[in-house]
């Protein structure tokens, strides 16, 4: 008899968040009384999840404190240097309570406003096709190649262009092995999706939406307060 696989959530949380204020972390600003990793959390955990491991920096003595739905789900790992060793070091945190066949959605902490359709449809078809997938919007303005400074090289084609977003979402065993082996080759991981490339993984586009915006700077943290206060309302 098959083990009915479940589905795990990571969020990376151990970023210095250096674009943003060399002061202040990102997912600590506060959005309507709840700060951005509450935001992001608890949108995650509108689907059935059975569990969702945080990966915090070393002396992040906050994150524990917060008031997330569902705190019963949650763990905590420690992060790591960089996005994708948090990300590793969750993955290996879950394979002590995990099936290698379940299903992890790896989601920004800075990325509050995705909606759960967006999050099911996801999960759906990574369940339907047994690949991995990612949410992503096609690219929309037009892209310019600067050779040096500010001068324009040339526009590059559209065509064929997507943005990626996050949740991206992988089997355990799969996206653990892929990371590892990119790591062990040095090569530039960005997003999950790139270890899954890299190790030769099919990965799945999901369409996603605009308003899955990721806080970078400190101006998009008002954007974000506007598109949570319209989801609310719609």
């Amino acid at each position: 008899m098959k083990t009915q696989t479940k589905l795990w959530a990571i969020v990376p949380a151990a970023g210095s968040g250096s674009r943003f204020s060399k002061t202040e972390l990102k997912q600590y600003q506060y959005i309507q009384n709840r700060t951005v990793l509450e935001h992001t959390v608890n949108r995650l955990n509108t689907l059935d999840l059975a569990g969702c491991v945080l990966a915090i920096g070393e002396n992040d003595n906050f994150a524990r404190t917060l008031s997330f739905d569902h705190k019963e789900k949650l763990h905590f790992c420690l992060g790591g240097a960089e996005r994708v060793h948090s990300v590793l070091n969750a993955l290996i945190y879950l394979s002590e309570i995990a099936h290698v066949d379940d299903w992890v959605m790896v989601h920004d902490a800075a990325r509050p406003c995705v909606t759960t359709a967006c999050l099911e449809q996801l999960y759906q078809t990574a369940v339907a096709t047994d690949q991995s997938a990612i949410l992503a919007i096609p690219v929309r303005d037009t892209l310019k190649k600067v050779s040096q400074g500010t001068k324009i090289k040339t526009t590059v084609s559209r065509d064929q262009l997507w943005q990626a977003q996050t949740p991206q979402i992988a089997k355990l065993d799969v996206l653990k092995t892929a990371i590892e082996s990119a790591l062990k080759q040095q090569l530039t991981i960005t997003d999950e999706a790139s270890a899954l490339e890299a190790a030769g993984q099919i990965v799945n586009i999901v369409h996603g939406r605009s308003d899955n915006i990721k806080i970078t700077y400190p101006y998009d943290l008002e954007l974000a307060r506007l598109i949570l206060a319209s989801q609310q309302c719609g």
